[in-house]
């Protein structure tokens, strides 16, 4: 049976720096049915210089006057906001989680607000530093690959593999993130913490541009769980992606998509969120166990849509069976069609009426 695919709803930024709407987002995504309803950690000075140039997206959706580093700005949420959002979490029955863009963000998200697993962005796939960092903690880790390679995916599993397995004091280098991954041990303590996330780092990204398949690219590579971050429009790729094995569904989720920000026309509202946490629970349910048996719903209907070996004509008891006499006709509780042939050429043993099911 297809285990229950973790669902995500992305709230991001889509909070404007607004804790009220933050704690609306929680409120839609548990709603909603999400598993999970992940934020964003992050100090804009420690990411983004003030040169750093917008997406091409974020121009569209906040112009091209205010720099990133204004716009992460007005993003952001305070050490005290993570925490409240948090307790508004566990209040709805729903998981906090929040994606750390630097250090000290993913260590306040471990030691005071207490996330159980940590998610990691794809600008930061090639982010050395703050992989190993995260991977100290030791905590499962979600990895979006948007952007990537599968080199350099095995490279940031090598970091993460290094911070799992090797104490602090241990020196790290590429060599060793190398040579780490050579060791069936450590491919253990990755399958067991470690999911990949497919990701294409678009919003929106056009359908021709995700590529489903390289999802089972990196499970057949790296022998990882995967799972989907979907920037698509609408809901219908991500219940795909069940359907292809992804084990993690993230997607943005908006409380109004004419709302100012940058991801905001890139996301979905609360209504299509549920519709989607259906079609998802809907595939699930129909991927079943694989066993190709009858479904017990379908045993009653064989004898309804199945046939059985009948006489087409009047048959004298003596008469030999032909092609011109016996025939299949339904129901199917009788002698099965498989049987036709052996019965050519055969005696009956009494007298048939047209239509009449033939005996054993």
């Amino acid at each position: 049976m297809h285990r229950k695919t973790l669902i995500i709803a992305e709230a991001g930024v889509n909070h404007n720096g607004d804790r009220a709407r933050a704690l609306a987002l929680v409120e839609a995504a548990a709603k909603a049915g999400a598993d999970v309803v992940k934020f964003q950690s992050f100090r804009a000075d420690k990411l983004a210089t003030a040169e750093a140039a917008k997406a091409s997206y974020q121009q569209a959706t906040t112009g091209k006057a205010q720099s990133q580093l204004d716009m992460l700005r007005a993003l952001e949420l305070s050490a005290d906001d993570e925490e409240q959002i948090a307790a508004a979490c566990a209040a709805s029955g729903i998981t906090y989680m929040s994606t750390p863009f630097d250090a000290d963000s993913a260590t306040h998200l471990v030691r005071r607000v207490g996330v159980s697993t940590l998610k990691v962005g794809s600008g930061d796939l090639t982010n050395a530093p703050l992989l190993l960092h995260l991977a100290r903690f030791r905590l499962p880790i979600i990895l979006s690959t948007g952007m990537g390679t599968l080199a350099e995916v095995e490279q940031a599993l090598g970091v993460i593999a290094f911070g799992y397995l090797r104490d602090a004091t241990a020196r790290p280098s590429p060599a060793e993130f190398a040579n780490l991954l050579l060791d069936r041990a450590t491919w253990t303590e990755l399958r067991a913490r470690v999911t990949l996330l497919h990701c294409t780092t678009e919003y929106p990204a056009d359908p021709r541009s995700i590529n489903l398949r390289a999802m089972a690219t990196l499970r057949d590579a790296f022998g990882l769980p995967v799972g989907f971050s979907d920037h698509s429009r609408g809901i219908h790729i991500a219940a795909a992606a069940v359907a292809l094995g992804a084990t993690v569904i993230e997607k943005h989720l908006t409380l109004d998509r004419n709302l100012p920000g940058p991801d905001h026309r890139a996301s979905i509202e609360p209504d299509e969120m549920a519709a989607m946490i259906a079609s998802i629970r809907d595939v699930e349910a129909a991927l079943g166990d694989g066993r190709k048996v009858p479904a017990p719903e379908e045993i009653p209907n064989r004898a309804v849509a199945r046939r059985s070996l009948v006489a087409i004509r009047p048959v004298r008891a003596g008469e030999r069976f032909t092609e011109d006499n016996l025939g299949v006709k339904r129901p199917g509780d009788g002698i099965p069609p498989i049987e036709y042939w052996s019965y050519l050429g055969e005696t009956a043993q009494r007298d048939y009426a047209a239509n009449e099911a033939l005996e054993p």
